[in-house]
């Protein structure tokens, strides 16, 4: 079968006009036949260095010449490719015609606003879950296993975006997680399995976002209306309905300030959680603090395996070629700066958020933490002030986690729906988007009002999701597309990575569906209370 595909392949390309060469390349044609004949014995490396040099001393207006005759070739290139049938639909052609990607996914942003959009897409509101997360490992193993995330994941997106930029150096610049894993693996299924997956992330983290956001307002109500009769499902129905409003803006590139300010917000709101839970451990009557592991050594395993997923679900993202996309051409080594600006805020963050959290509750640290600060009974362990004015900031970056979120389930409506020819704000798209994304809104806010379990939600969608998009696939395609050597350090700590955390994922499912079931047990459709 394989023999089969590979002969096809070639056929296919034997087909295909031939990519015409640059100027520098039209240029040193010509200039080593002149130089062959000037110099007859000179070696071919002197040569080449001669032109190179030549070259790069040559003005401007000198090259043009050699520029025009490349851009004519190349518009010729481009128009025989255009008559040639796309052997696969999700490979990059012709995206003028592509509404996803003209409308939705524009490529104008520079490297900071990449890196807001990645920042918004990983340091979120999840962080209150932290401390959670470390009580089912404890504080060796809870640190060992933030720090292994962090450095595992940093590399991950570095190796992606490595393969990004490859494939634009290459013509082919892909805009779209699935079609850069269908193009580079050269599996058709491939695709259907990312748009499976982000599908499934997207669609969790929407239902998070929303319950968390639902459960901010009332917290606050609580505060304000201890006796007040409004239940957690009608927070979740005001939240969707600013949800369905803010989602009608167009493009992922048009979200780059509310972004920015997203990023200022998870500094703020990690900086008083932080403080609330000093003051909390260091006041009178602290709370009582006991870090001991379940007693059952197969409910402690269980444990473990949830808090790591939940930490992938946390670390993860599962959207970067689709943000990479973001950034006007060329794209290439922009990324990684926005993925040092990300890691950087995730640093600060991610360490004071969880070692302040896990010190001051321990092995009753709650899902979010802000409710382990506000517990029902009794007073609140910092001051109302500081907590209200978190709630307010985890509140408004989570409408702008929401709407990143969903770019991906908007690309794909629009390149379905949309006519790219009739303009973006014209009748025909304008309908069929706001139909289409105030039903997908309202479909998570009814989910997350039916089903409130934002710690397991976590966990399920770390483990089935994040897990093979951010820590297997781009290991995969970094082996593939760079060929790396089997006795070379970097094969082995790719396949390595691959089946620790194949292996981390499938337990991690496991465990993590088992507390979902058992959880099931405690709540009922559109109860009052997030279950941890």
């Amino acid at each position: 079968m394989k023999e089969e595909q590979k002969k096809k392949k070639k056929k296919e390309e034997k087909k295909k006009p031939k990519r015409p060469a640059s100027s520098y390349l039209l240029f040193s044609k010509e200039a080593r036949k002149a130089l062959l004949e000037e110099r007859p014995g000179t070696n071919s490396t002197t040569i080449t260095a001669m032109i190179s040099l030549k070259w790069k001393e040559m003005k401007e207006e000198e090259k043009k010449v050699w520029n025009e005759n490349a851009a004519e070739a190349m518009e010729a290139y481009k128009k025989e490719m255009a008559k040639l049938p796309s052997p696969e639909p999700f490979l990059e052609t012709r995206r003028e015609t592509d509404a996803g990607a003209v409308f939705v996914l524009q490529s104008k942003g520079q490297w900071w606003h990449a890196g807001f959009h990645l920042t918004t897409a990983i340091v979120g509101p999840t962080i209150l879950t932290l401390p959670y997360a470390f009580r089912g490992l404890g504080w060796g193993p809870g640190f060992l296993c933030l720090t292994i995330m962090g450095l595992v994941t940093f590399y991950s997106y570095y190796l992606m975006s490595m393969v990004l930029d490859h494939c634009e150096r290459e013509g082919r610049r892909h805009i779209r997680f699935r079609e850069l894993a269908a193009d580079v693996l050269g599996s058709g299924w491939m695709y259907y399995f990312v748009i499976f997956i982000q599908t499934a992330i997207n669609t969790g983290v929407g239902i998070g976002a929303i319950l968390l956001s639902g459960e901010c307002l009332k917290i606050m109500y609580s505060e304000l209306s201890p006796n007040g009769s409004l239940k957690l499902y009608h927070f979740i129905a005001m939240v969707t309905v600013v949800m369905i409003v803010i989602s009608q803006l167009p493009t992922f590139h048009s979200l780059r300030h509310i972004n920015f300010v997203s990023l200022l917000l998870s500094l703020g709101y990690s900086f008083l959680v932080v403080s609330a839970c000093i003051y909390a451990g260091a006041s009178k009557n602290p709370p009582a603090r006991d870090y001991s592991l379940e007693s059952s050594t197969s409910t402690r395993l269980f444990s473990a395996f949830t808090s790591i997923s939940i930490f992938a679900a946390i670390f993860g993202n599962g959207i970067l070629p689709e943000i990479q996309a973001t950034l006007a051409p060329p794209a290439t080594g922009k990324m990684v700066k926005g993925l040092v600006m990300c890691y950087a805020v995730i640093f600060i963050t991610f360490y004071s958020t969880a070692v302040s959290g896990y010190w001051v509750f321990g092995n009753k640290s709650s899902s979010n933490i802000l409710n382990s600060l506000m517990p029902d009974e009794g007073p609140s362990l910092a001051p109302t002030w500081v907590l209200g004015l978190t709630v307010i900031f985890v509140l408004l970056q989570l409408l702008a986690i929401g709407l990143v979120y969903s770019q991906v389930a908007y690309e794909i409506m629009e390149q379905k729906s949309a006519d790219v020819k009739q303009g973006m704000f014209s009748k025909r798209n304008l309908i069929p988007r706001i139909i289409l994304r105030s039903l997908y809104m309202a479909l998570c806010g009814f989910f997350a009002a039916m089903l409130p379990f934002f710690g397991d939600i976590s966990g399920v969608v770390g483990a089935v999701g994040f897990i093979p998009l951010d820590f297997i696939l781009p290991m995969l395609l970094y082996n593939k597309t760079y060929k790396p050597a089997k006795s070379t350090f970097t094969y082995w700590m790719n396949i390595s990575i691959i089946i620790v955390f194949t292996g981390a994922g499938l337990l991690g499912t496991f465990s993590s569906v088992r507390k979902l079931v058992l959880d099931a047990n405690r709540f009922k459709l559109f109860s009052d209370d997030v279950v941890d």
